[in-house]
Formats: structure tokens, sequence, C-alpha cells
């Protein structure tokens, strides 16, 4: 018997979880391990800072997991004892000989002084509603979207945030987005980037690229950046900064100020019988970038980890391979959306192409919203 346990309770260790339940025996245990009750649906947190969906309907409780006989855990990750194999909880270590990684990121807003008192967190439950709680009342005046660091997950994210609430606020709001990217996802190339950018500019969003935010005022309503420059704002969206996980630093698995180190393919970890999957990891590319993080590639490579571990439990030789391949949807608003897709393996640049924007892919991600709770959960 195995014991196999999987930190992380978003879109990797789900995956993972059901991947590895339906091809092993019940001999083997899985346990998730969350600090959260709830899965949350991602992608569909703008839809709720816009009112297209009730905060309700875009989670669902882990527990429905153990239907399918695997354990559920709750509780804080306080360290890894990788000799001892056993993960640290405040109520317990849970011992395991496979873990999976899948954490996420931690979001920091507070590493930008004033960032979590002025605005709202476009990348939490409780940040969407409040935006949108507060879009209601909102009279007119200036939106700014910030995101606050680079990397950030979902890099469509802020984009798509600009397009929606542009389409809500129309004739009585100014929209205006603040990044210290270079240009729109920069990792997919300048083609890309450059018709992201013209977007915003036929939909008159004011767009401020190398912009680096250092401290954001909340009294007098500004953003201090890097360069020295300052932006108003009425209204206040933001992409928090980025971090890993403290106990993967802890471990050794990712260096202070990084991300864990992975084989790109197999996603093992130097630790024997450790993997990691998801935003948490920084898989570097050919061209010197990293691979954005995003829900599709934690998809991907929860399911690579879940074949090969599954492999090497019945005695068979461990084949699959993660390659690189990826898409996303971009919302635009009024009923349209974007589909981009792409190989970011490939040499010696990555290989993205953004669909035309239309409705027929603002009902795709409709229709993958609407699958993705049936299939997983």
């Amino acid at each position: 018997m195995a014991e196999i346990v999987i930190v992380g309770g978003g879109v990797g260790g789900v995956v993972a979880a059901k991947r590895l339940r339906r091809s092993l025996g019940r001999e083997h245990h899985i346990t998730v391990i969350d600090r959260a009750a709830t899965h949350l649906f991602q992608p569909s947190l703008l839809w709720v800072a816009d009112g297209s969906r009730r905060p309700e309907r875009i989670s669902r409780p882990l527990s429905r997991l153990t239907r399918r006989g695997i354990s559920v855990r709750y509780g804080l990750v306080t360290g890894l004892d990788l000799r001892g194999r056993r993960v640290q909880l405040a109520d317990g270590d849970v011992p395991f000989d496979y873990l999976v990684l899948s954490p996420g990121a931690e979001l920091v807003p507070q590493a930008v002084p004033g960032l979590a008192e002025a605005g709202s967190n476009l990348y939490t439950l409780e940040g969407a509603t409040r935006l949108h709680d507060t879009l209601v009342r909102f009279p007119s005046g200036r939106l700014v979207i910030l995101v606050a660091a680079m990397p950030f997950k979902c890099p469509a994210a802020p984009y798509e945030a600009a397009f929606l609430l542009e389409a809500r606020l129309r004739a009585r709001a100014e929209v205006a987005l603040y990044t210290p990217e270079p240009q729109p996802m920069p990792v997919a190339g300048p083609l890309l980037g450059g018709a992201v950018r013209d977007m915003l500019t036929n939909r008159g969003i004011d767009y401020f690229p190398g912009r680096k935010p250092v401290a954001v005022e909340p009294g007098s309503r500004t953003i201090r950046f890097e360069s020295g420059d300052v932006a108003r704002y009425d209204l206040l969206a933001y992409v928090p900064p980025h971090a890993a996980p403290g106990f993967v630093v802890d471990a050794g698995l990712a260096p202070a100020g990084g991300w864990v180190k992975v084989d790109p393919k197999t996603l093992a970890t130097p630790a024997e019988g450790v993997w990691a999957v998801g935003d948490v990891t920084g898989i570097p590319l050919a061209n010197g970038k990293s691979l954005p993080k995003a829900g599709v590639f934690a998809e991907g490579q929860a399911e690579v980890v879940a074949r090969n571990l599954a492999a090497r439990l019945r005695g068979a030789s461990p084949t699959a391979q993660f390659s690189g391949e990826g898409a996303c949807f971009v919302e635009m608003g009024d009923g349209r959306a974007g589909f981009a897709t792409g190989n970011f393996y490939a040499v010696p640049d990555p290989v993205v192409r953004l669909k035309t924007p239309g409705r027929r892919w603002h009902w795709a991600k409709v229709l993958f919203e609407k699958t993705w709770f049936p299939r997983w959960l």
C-alpha cells in the first residue's frame, strides 16, 4: 500500500487526485490537504466582479472527493519533512510515501505598502465580490487596474478585467491598466501582445506598460511607481504580488524569492518521490522566460504526474511527458471572447496564436465553466 499525499485542492490537486484514484486500486491511499474547505473555479472570478456570476455558483466543497475514495484533510501546511516523509500541519503530521505539491502561489498584497487597503483583489472571491458591490454604487470616475508585480497567474486576467469592466462602465468611467510588463502577456510573443494592445486602444482603455508600483496611498488615491511617475484613481482593482509558500522554501525545494524547480517534462523535484505542479513551479523556457502560471498548465502537469506515479506503482515504466501546450480564453466583454492556443516549449520561442474574438469563444468559455464541476467535483 502507498500513502499518496497531495498538497493543494486547486486545479492541479483535484486533477491529480481524481486521475490517481481512477488508475489505482483502493489498497493505495490518497489524501488531499488544503486550508480551505471549498474548490474555487478561479476563471470565473472576473464574472463575479462584473456581476455575471453569483459567488456560490463558482465553488464546490472539496469533501465531494470523499465519494470517490479520496481522503480530504483541512489545515494550513507549516512544513515538509522530506527525510521523514511527513507533511506538517498545525494539528498534526500526515505521513507520505509519495508527495504531489500543488499549493498554488501565495498572494501577498502587503508587499506593496497601502495596496491591500486601497482596492479590491481580483484574485480572491472576497475581492471580486467587493469590487462588484462597489461598482453598483460607482457613479463615475477613473477605474485603474493595477498589476503589482511579476510573475502572476493567469496572464490574461488583468486584460480581461479591463475589457469586462469597460463594457460595464462604458460612458460613465475611464478605464486604465498599469503593469510592470513590457507588453501584454510578453511570454506569448510580440504578435499576440500587439494584438491585445490594439484591442485596448480600440476600446479607449489607457494602457501603461513598464510601470512597477512601489506604494499606494489610499488617502490621496494615488499610486507611486518605481520610475517616479504618479497615477490617480477613483476606484482600484489589483493583481497582487505572488510568492511561493514558505514551507516549500524552508524545505529547500525553492530558493528565497523563487519557485519550485522541477523537471519540465515530468514535474519531478530533486527530492525522491516528490512532484510539483501548477503555480508553485518555475519552469524556464528556451527563450529565457518562464512558463506562465495558468490553470491549463496545472491540469496538464497533474495528468502527467498521475499517469507516471500510477505506472510506477503498477511496476511499469513511466512514459508520460508534459508537452508545454496550452490555451486560454480572453474575455472581451459584450458577450465576446478571444482564444489563444500554442506550444510554450517550442524553440526558440513559444508559438502562440490568438483566434479572432467573437461570441463563439465566449460561449466556449461558458461551456468550459459549466462542465468543470461535473467532470472533477
